[in-house]
């Protein structure tokens, strides 16, 4: 099968597209045939060496169909899809023609969208649900702010939570042009991004705001923690703006009865994050129904992935970037 290996850890020169033998499957896996999938930040990292040592095909997710599945649980041609379960750190992930993923990171799913359009969700939609529903424990009536709203995972995270009964959503952006975008997505208010925006959220809510997706990271974290009220949430979910450490003396830089957690997307499908609690079949069909807004912001070949990283890398696409095959 053709596959896009990383030659040695550096630039986007070091994807190179190679023959490679067909996985081997192993005791509970699943061959699936891939159809698409989406560029994750995570494998830009992964591909530069910076999460040490990765598997040679990177890849976190996909959408395909099932080759092959010895205990029978799924049929072939079966239409699924794929999310972590150690893809491109652990096991060759998904930038191949045919993937190796554990049984409990396959989800069957029934739709009409079209590949690339399928695979515009799953990795960004099961975080962002994750993210709001299980760290932020989002309900009814809630005010939250999505730090980093242009992202894919931004997106998904704006679509979710403002089609839920009474909850207003805030957003943010390094650019003027992108208001409107996020406002369509269903923001209440979106807010220019300088990393001192807690002034500005506590000026509007005196008592502070009901939770914080902060997905620039470790530069506007301290700044996140400021924007909510008494026993609310800041969630950590991405690290747009660098994961550089940061100085953090929790006496002086954790505001009283604040809860701080992160959510790291590599436990979906574990046993304490099963891929079942997460509803996915839903999600797609709220993006067939128009609810969720949801296309994929580029879609190319899979000869392309490295200027695909090149773009990610630029901030040069609002949205998912999807590969097909």
């Amino acid at each position: 099968m053709k596959a896009l290996i990383i030659n040695q850890y550096g630039g986007t020169d070091q994807l190179r597209i190679k023959d490679i033998p067909l996985p081997t499957l192993q005791e509970g896996d699943v061959l699936v045939k891939v159809k698409a999938f989406g560029i994750n930040r995570a494998e830009i990292y992964m591909r530069q060496g910076l999460w040490g040592e990765v598997a040679k095909v990177s890849g976190i997710e996909c959408v395909g169909e099932v080759e092959n599945d010895p205990s029978g649980k799924y049929s072939k041609g079966e239409k699924v899809v794929a999310i972590m379960g150690g893809m491109g750190r652990t096991r060759n992930g998904s930038y191949a023609e045919f993937t190796r993923v554990p049984s409990s990171n396959v989800i069957p799913v029934t739709t009409s969208l079209s590949w690339s359009n399928l695979a515009a969700i799953p990795e960004s939609y099961a975080t962002a649900w994750s993210c709001l529903h299980e760290n932020l424990q989002i309900k009814e009536g809630d005010t939250i702010f999505i730090r980093g709203g242009t992202s894919a995972l931004g997106q998904a995270a704006i679509n979710i939570a403002s089609n839920l009964n009474k909850v207003s959503v805030i957003s943010s952006s390094r650019s003027e042009s992108n208001v409107g975008l996020l406002k369509k997505l269903g923001c209440k208010d979106v807010l220019i991004e300088d990393y001192n925006l807690g002034k500005q959220i506590r000026g509007k809510y005196p008592q502070g705001i009901d939770g914080v997706m902060d997905i620039v990271g470790n530069t506007t974290l301290l700044d996140s923690l400021t924007m909510v009220k008494k026993g609310s949430s800041v969630c950590l979910a991405g690290f747009l703006g660098g994961d550089e450490p940061i100085s953090f003396n929790p006496l002086m830089d954790m505001p009283s009865s604040i809860n701080l957690n992160f959510f790291a997307s590599f436990m979906l499908g574990s046993k304490q994050f099963p891929l079942s609690n997460v509803p996915l079949q839903q999600m797609i069909n709220n993006v067939e129904k128009g609810c969720y807004q949801a296309k994929p912001a580029k879609i190319m070949n899979f000869n392309d992935i490295a200027q695909a990283h090149e773009l990610m890398e630029n901030n040069q696409v609002k949205g998912k970037i999807v590969i097909t095959l």
